[in-house]
């Protein structure tokens, strides 16, 4: 499905008449899944020599423990998962720098003065076509068409990273948090890990399935400490999310609950307007909420992905404002606050509407490689096709910050606007009933809903506008971070 594939442009399902001859009712149950070429990371550091070797990735301490019926998988010390790195602090860290630049072996890496993502991009497992070729250990490739060949391994070296210039305290401290907390190719790992093996056991119940890990893990925004989003895709045709989705969410629970207790704990379902069954991995130790072919969430990881590397500002940004609306507690949609969806959605916004833009509208440029009807197996090469977007608008990390509440503190209009990142600007609300009576409208990028509309409650949208206009006067002030998010105590939690 993915470049790695070598039926590129094969449909994501096969035509009806075809299904009997699905590619999963062949694969070998007791095979070791493969780590296919599907989801594009750019953040990951991957030096496998044997791409079917899971024992092989580095940066993960390695124990044999048999995951369901499956092959043995590598579980993670959480404190030595991520070697190579010295953590960054105050003192460490000296105010003046100009120019960041973290070189790594171990960890995540990412460059932003390239086209997105870069040839030296890590590839995980993607579901997908995929031919047994890919177990031999010097298996190269065709990215023909998709990106620029790989030189001379399959994943050389890691580049350096390249951040902004932060010439004040603020912007420093902005990028202090970022570089601690933002997500590391071992955590990436752990999440893949469980990705793979889950894949399998599911195919046992859904053989035409597969399994997609989506949301932050993927689209540049993530935290050491994000939950891993997994999507089901059985089909290419819609699923009715109150009663197929449901019906299928409990078999999974089930399964979960039954079979595979030994490995998943907590699997609960949530019947949400897109149900869910969030659980525990034992083994990986990581949170996951699994859906049901809510495949508008794997094209917008692609587009959010684009957005977080063609400007260098992007993803710290993303990140603080992301922090520091968990530490005031309207970062929680099952709460009634602000999924991290829509914070995102909103930085962005923000970013496309300054005088002098920092982000255009990706979909209003390349309307061609951000078609929402486009096919799944095609979606990743997006970010292939978008280069870095050059603004005159030399803002400052702190200045931005304080920019962005500002902007949702006085000049944004809560009731009569809808924030579009489709369109890089704010709209009038449209008069349907699902936005008639919410307090906050953000417009899913594809399908054109609202990603805000669990914030329904007048009280809760006052504490949310409050924040903001606080966060703005005392940055505006202070110019100090620690004044609305603790630093310390927000690293040590990453």
């Amino acid at each position: 499905m993915f470049p790695n594939s070598s039926n590129l442009g094969r449909p994501p399902f096969p035509p009806k008449h075809q299904q009997q001859s699905n590619f999963f009712d062949k694969l070998p149950l007791n095979r070791p899944p493969t780590f296919l070429c599907h989801q594009e990371i750019i953040d990951a550091q991957f030096h496998f020599q044997n791409v079917a070797n899971l024992a092989t990735i580095p940066a993960v301490t390695q124990q044999q423990m048999t995951y369901g019926n499956g092959s043995p998988v590598g579980t993670s010390d959480a404190s030595t998962s991520c070697r190579g790195r010295k953590r960054l602090s105050e003192q460490s860290v000296p105010h003046d720098v100009k120019r960041q630049r973290f070189p790594s072996h171990r960890c995540e890496t990412t460059a932003v003065n390239q086209a997105v993502p870069l040839p030296e991009e890590r590839r995980y497992s993607f579901p997908g076509s995929i031919q047994f070729p890919l177990f031999h250990p010097h298996y190269i490739p065709d990215l023909t068409g998709c990106a620029p060949l790989l030189q001379d391994t399959l994943f050389p070296d890691p580049i350096e990273t390249t951040l902004p210039v932060a010439k004040d305290k603020l912007s420093q401290q902005v990028l202090e948090l970022f570089q601690a907390c933002q997500q590391q190719t071992c955590d990436l790992n752990k999440k893949e890990l469980c990705r793979t093996q889950l894949q399998r056991e599911l195919q046992r119940i859904f053989p035409e399935s597969r399994l997609f890990l989506v949301g932050s893990s993927l689209n540049g925004f993530g935290t050491r400490s994000s939950d891993g989003d997994l999507c089901l895709v059985l089909k290419d045709e819609p699923v009715n999310q109150k009663t197929e989705a449901r019906h299928i969410l409990s078999l999974v629970q089930k399964l979960f609950s039954t079979k595979l207790s030994s490995y998943i704990e907590r699997p609960q379902l949530i019947r949400a307007k897109v149900p869910i069954v969030k659980f525990r991995d034992k083994v990986s130790r990581v949170e996951f909420d699994l859906n049901v072919n809510n495949v508008v969430g794997i094209r917008n990881t692609f587009l959010l992905r684009t957005y977080a590397y063609i400007e260098n500002r992007v993803r710290p940004l993303v990140l603080v404002v992301k922090k520091w609306a968990s530490f005031h507690d309207i970062n929680d949609a099952s709460r009634g606050t602000l999924s991290s969806y829509s914070l995102v959605l909103m930085v962005l916004h923000y970013l496309q509407t300054l005088p002098e833009p920092i982000l255009p509208s990706i979909q209003k440029n390349y309307p061609e490689s951000f078609d929402p009807t486009m096919q799944l197996h095609l979606v990743h090469r997006a970010p292939c096709t978008i280069p870095p977007y050059l603004s005159k608008n030399g803002l400052s990390l702190g200045d931005l910050l304080i920019g962005f509440f500002k902007y949702y503190a006085t000049e944004f209009d809560w009731s009569h606007q809808m924030i579009s990142v489709r369109e890089a600007k704010a709209l009038p609300r449209p008069d349907g009933i699902e936005w008639r009576k919410k307090f906050i409208c953000v417009e899913e990028p594809f399908d054109g809903t609202n990603t805000a509309r669990a914030v329904h409650e007048k009280q809760t949208f006052d504490t949310i506008r409050g924040e903001f206009l606080k966060s703005w006067q005392v940055l505006q002030d202070k110019k100090d971070l620690n004044c609305v998010l603790p630093l310390r105590k927000t690293m040590r939690k990453r």
